[in-house]
């Protein structure tokens, strides 16, 4: 063989030789770099989860302490407490009823208001009607003071009359009984035409009728029953809401029935009323319930609870809806299942006049009325409405409101009226 094919032969050997040593060694290499990369990568990735574990047990340990320091200021306070009551003599604490189907909380209780006494209210309301700008009783003396009446001044009162709302038929009798009182014919003093003015005004108000509720009369039921009815915007929730502020002046425990189901904001703006002097509410859980359902339901709450008086809010109801009269009808049927029904209170707003009275009359053949409250009676002309609906119905005005005050709902007082609007 040529020398020269040998030579190249071994130089062949020998440098595949060194590539394959040389390949073995940067393998060796590399696989080194990364063995170290890794396990570098591993003791930082140790360190971190370390580092968390020792965090997440510093952790738990402040908890723990926080929860044994809380354990200990509550058990120091409990112990402070047992010590505070054993060394002070226990007195009574006044508890207030808490509204029926609602939930009992932890937050503090707001307080309860004081109404207004009756006997404050009449005397404030009588002072307040003095003042406002009913001109009924004013007008009526200003004709009659003068000297020497002529046929057109006789004219002039029994206008004023119907304007007020005396009615026609209660009109003709005043001017009939003024015409014939010798105080007024001929020259007049203005101190004596005041006092025939009242006299006559007073007989037609009435001051011999029974005007209040039969649950303050002797014998009442207990629980007493009062429905209150009345049309769209006389104010009749707020009436009911009004009573039971004064009926709760007077020492009466009383309960309210939300059977206003058909006006959504009714019966939580009854528990609004209830609430500020600690009454209870009876309602539907859901808008548009059966109304029947709410007052068999209160009634029978009342019942159970012993309470004095239970007022019963019904939905306002326009006199032309024959089935919505019926429902009335079905409320009072419903409840006097549980309990008597001593009252139907209607509520009437004075400012209507004689509409009020086509009103009162549709309501009292629908459920039959006890009595009346005049709403809104301030400031308005129309104060004849209430010898005009007493005449008519044969029903007395219990109760009169003369302002948008929690406590401007009182008894009505016929010489209190006339005072009033002749002031």
């Amino acid at each position: 063989m040529d020398t020269n094919v040998i030579i190249a032969i071994v130089a062949v050997v020998v440098i595949a030789a060194l590539l394959a040593i040389g390949g073995w060694w940067f393998g060796k290499s590399r696989k080194s770099a990364v063995d170290k990369s890794t396990e570098a990568a591993k003791a930082k990735a140790d360190a971190r989860l370390a580092t968390e574990k020792s965090a997440a047990q510093s952790a738990a340990a402040s908890a723990e302490n926080a929860e044994k320091t809380k354990e200990t200021a509550e058990s120091a306070a409990t112990e402070v407490e047992s010590a505070t009551s054993s060394a002070t003599p226990e007195s009574p604490v006044a508890t207030e009823p808490t509204p029926v189907g609602s939930a009992v909380t932890e937050s503090a209780t707001p307080a309860v208001e004081t109404p207004e006494a009756a006997g404050t209210r009449m005397q404030r309301l009588k002072a307040r009607l003095s003042k406002s700008g009913n001109p009924f009783g004013k007008a009526l003396f200003n004709i009659l003071a003068k000297d020497q009446l002529s046929e057109a001044d006789w004219e002039d009162v029994e206008d004023t009359l119907l304007l007020a709302d005396v009615g026609a038929e209660a009109s003709e009798q005043l001017v009939g009984e003024l015409r014939n009182d010798a105080r007024i014919a001929g020259q007049s003093d203005p101190a004596e035409v005041r006092a025939a003015l009242k006299d006559k005004l007073l007989k037609l108000v009435g001051t011999d009728t029974d005007r209040r509720l039969n649950a303050d009369k002797e014998g009442a039921n207990k629980p007493s029953v009062i429905i209150m009815v009345g049309v769209n915007g006389t104010g009749k929730t707020t009436t009911a809401g009004k009573l039971s502020r004064l009926l709760v002046s007077e020492g009466k425990q009383v309960m309210l029935g939300a059977a206003d189901t058909f006006r959504a904001a009714a019966a939580d703006q009854l528990e609004t009323w209830g609430a500020k002097v600690g009454v209870p509410v009876v309602r539907s859980d859901k808008d548009g319930a059966d109304p029947a359902s709410v007052a068999f339901e209160a009634s029978a709450k009342a019942k159970e609870e012993n309470a004095d008086v239970l007022i019963i809010d019904t939905a306002g109801r326009l006199q032309n809806k024959s089935n919505l009269m019926d429902e009335l009808g079905k409320i009072r049927r419903v409840t006097e299942k549980n309990l008597p029904v001593d009252e139907v209170l209607l509520v009437l707003d004075a400012t209507t006049g004689q509409n009020g009275m086509t009103q009162a009359k549709v309501f009292a053949e629908a459920i039959g009325i006890t009595g009346v409250v005049l709403s809104k009676l301030d400031g308005s002309a129309k104060g004849g409405i209430v010898i005009s609906v007493q005449k008519e119905l044969g029903v007395p005005v219990k109760l009169v409101g003369l302002g948008e005050g929690p406590d401007d709902l009182a008894p009505f007082d016929p010489e209190g009226f006339v005072d009033g609007i002749l002031a």
